[in-house]
């Protein structure tokens, strides 16, 4: 039974026992968290934490806004507090069974806990377990890895179908223009989409223009789903490349490889950037590149959870999804992967797209028009 102003989580399409099982699981990593901080709650209020204790429920309108709702967690449950006109569709097509719903007005405070669930609890903000969330987020369960990777390889056949009937006459507005229809087709929000041609190739975040793609260009996409984010960089030529060119793409090919292998079980994330940093030196594009664009890091609720700086001493598990972004003049690179028991395992992986191994793993080329 349910009190004025609540509303119960009803079962929604994709709804299974093994999610439940997730969520469980999820549950009590955070309490375990709790319970080492000393706190008896938690409200969760970011776009990450909350897709991700939420089995990757929609709970953003704008993409560029904040979520529509957050999540008390405590000892004795789980609470979701939304707006009042968000309310009912939440409950009937976002919100796992069984969590009770709290509304506030639409014009009311998701944050004035004590306003919409009365006394008893003293929350911690999300932002002071920042890093122990983090944490708890960065292995996949089962469930996520399924739904991540449908997303990932859905992102690169989205790439693969528009850039394989480019011509040197499509603009970058068309490209991104057809990227967005397909990945909202496919279910998915279009985060990112960038693009640039031959006489924008110098721009690492090329947002598009009128500008036509000439001789060769760069596609990128960040696609969310199911509260998680793909991101994939491709490239496509219509002539056979200038040997400086065909260069730069092998050498920053060889400066993955080099941060694949410095991926692995215990390694922290600084530590893959140090080896970013000599891998750029290693291959000839001296000891600064890494300076002129970031470099990528974990990824899954997050387009980069979080970006690798020297300050980032996560450590590096099992079942973790990683998008690393080499990048130099004219060149970059750039997949979703997974760190598996066996290595390395792109995600954003499309078998109709040219490929070769670079250090046993099939990695894009340039796509020959």
């Amino acid at each position: 039974m349910t009190t004025p102003g609540k509303l119960v989580g009803k079962s929604h399409a994709g709804a299974t026992t093994a999610a439940a099982t997730e969520r469980a699981v999820k549950r009590s990593r955070v309490l375990d968290i709790l319970a080492a901080a000393g706190r008896d709650s938690v409200l969760l209020t970011s776009q990450s934490a909350v897709s991700w204790y939420l089995d990757g429920s929609r709970v953003g309108i704008s993409l560029a806004g904040d979520p529509i709702a957050a999540v008390l967690v405590t000892a004795d449950g789980d609470h979701v507090v939304t707006f009042n006109n968000e309310a009912q569709r939440l409950a009937a097509e976002e919100i796992p069974a069984g969590l009770t719903i709290h509304q506030v007005p639409w014009h009311g405070s998701l944050t004035n806990v004590a306003g919409w669930f009365g006394p008893g609890v003293s929350p911690a903000s999300e932002a002071e377990l920042a890093v122990e969330l983090r944490l708890a987020r960065r292995s996949l369960l089962p469930g996520e890895l399924g739904r991540y990777e449908r997303l990932c390889q859905d992102a690169a056949g989205i790439l693969t179908d528009v850039l394989s009937v480019a011509t040197p006459q499509t603009t970058e507005r068309a490209i991104a223009a057809d990227m967005a229809g397909r990945i909202v087709a496919a279910g998915a929000d279009p985060l990112v989409l960038l693009a640039n041609g031959a006489s924008r190739v110098d721009f690492r975040h090329p947002l598009p223009t009128d500008a036509t793609l000439g001789r060769r260009a760069m596609a990128v996409i960040c696609a969310r789903r199911d509260g998680m984010i793909a991101n994939v960089t491709r490239w496509v030529r219509f002539d056979a490349g200038t040997p400086a060119e065909l260069d730069a793409e092998a050498r920053i090919a060889a400066v993955e490889a080099d941060i694949f292998d410095a991926t692995v079980p215990g390694a922290t994330v600084a530590e893959v950037l140090e080896e970013i940093r000599t891998a750029y030196d290693r291959h000839g594009f001296g000891p600064n590149q890494w300076r002129l664009h970031h470099q990528g890091g974990p990824a899954g609720y997050a387009g980069r959870d979080p970006r690798a700086t020297d300050a980032v001493t996560d450590t590096v598990v099992l079942n973790q999804p990683f998008t690393w972004n080499p990048s130099g003049p004219g060149v970059k690179i750039e997949d979703t992967v997974l760190l598996s028991a066996d290595g390395i395992r792109p995600l954003t992986a499309d078998p109709r797209w040219s490929s070769t191994l670079v250090n046993g793993i099939l990695r894009p080329t340039t796509l020959q028009l």
